[in-house]
């Protein structure tokens, strides 16, 4: 069975299941709070930021720290338990299948749930943005390309963190343990990433990417700079390891 059949039939799992309808809850359950506290955004004496900007990137920053890890610890566990199910782990590993291509292929479904997630917290952004518009009579909508820009680098940037969380779904066989962990590594984020070592910190990577591009927008506030040397590098190298090592275990408990 090839990859890309077997990332066919994992997609079709996932559309029996109903994760994508809980993280479209998540993402209209974020963008709410903005709405009723729409006048804070115009508030931006001390950052020097435009209201505009402000709406878009406090949404942002609470779904980049907490909201978006959480959804994809809870897509992970939901992936894995999809197999468990019915002993369909067991079945699949009976046939013919090498099992790091099944792994990559579950990989490739948790990036797809995140471009998907990420995707919901655009479009209700502009949902609520443009209910923000008509109620205040001012233009709270912005460009879609800097919008999508951002997505776009804040859903790569999640990879390491994701393949972390991967790693620990495939290792450890209890998946409370599993979420938790995952869980309990996001909350250091917002001190590590204040560090001179942020970069070897995945968790980190998506809540900085976004408090930089605040610091770019608002006047009189200043964040860490954006040093893509060694950032890169080490992005890479963890993501690498962990989905090796993902491959590498992915059914061997289950075969015993």
């Amino acid at each position: 069975m090839s990859f890309f059949h077997l990332i066919q039939v994992e997609h079709k799992k996932i559309r029996r299941s109903r994760i994508l309808l809980l993280l479209l809850i998540a993402a209209i359950v974020l963008w709410l709070p903005a709405i009723f506290n729409i006048d804070l955004s115009f508030d931006t004496r001390a950052t020097g930021i435009a209201p505009e900007d402000n709406f878009f990137i406090q949404g942002f920053l609470g779904f980049s720290w907490f909201l978006f890890p959480a959804g994809m610890v809870v897509a992970t566990v939901l992936i894995r338990q999809l197999e468990r199910g019915n002993k369909g782990i067991l079945k699949m590993l009976a046939l013919p299948i090498n099992p790091a291509l099944l792994s990559l292929a579950k990989f490739a479904v948790l990036l797809f749930i995140a471009a998907i997630f990420i995707l919901f917290a655009v479009i209700i952004y502009y949902v609520a943005a443009g209910y923000g518009t008509m109620v205040n009579d001012y233009h709270l909508l912005l460009s879609p390309t800097f919008v999508f820009k951002v997505a776009a680098v804040f859903f790569l940037v999640s990879i390491p963190m994701l393949s972390f969380f991967w790693l620990l779904s495939v290792c450890m066989q209890t998946m409370i343990f599993s979420a938790g962990i995952s869980l309990v590594s996001v909350i250091p984020s917002i001190l590590i990433m204040n560090s001179d070592y942020w970069f070897i910190y995945p968790m980190c990577y998506p809540f900085f990417v976004v408090t930089a591009k605040y610091g770019q927008l608002a006047a009189h506030l200043s964040t860490t700079p954006i040093s893509y040397l060694p950032w890169i590098p080490v992005a890479v190298g963890f993501a690498v390891i962990c989905l090796a090592f993902s491959c590498l275990f992915f059914g061997k408990a289950e075969r015993r």
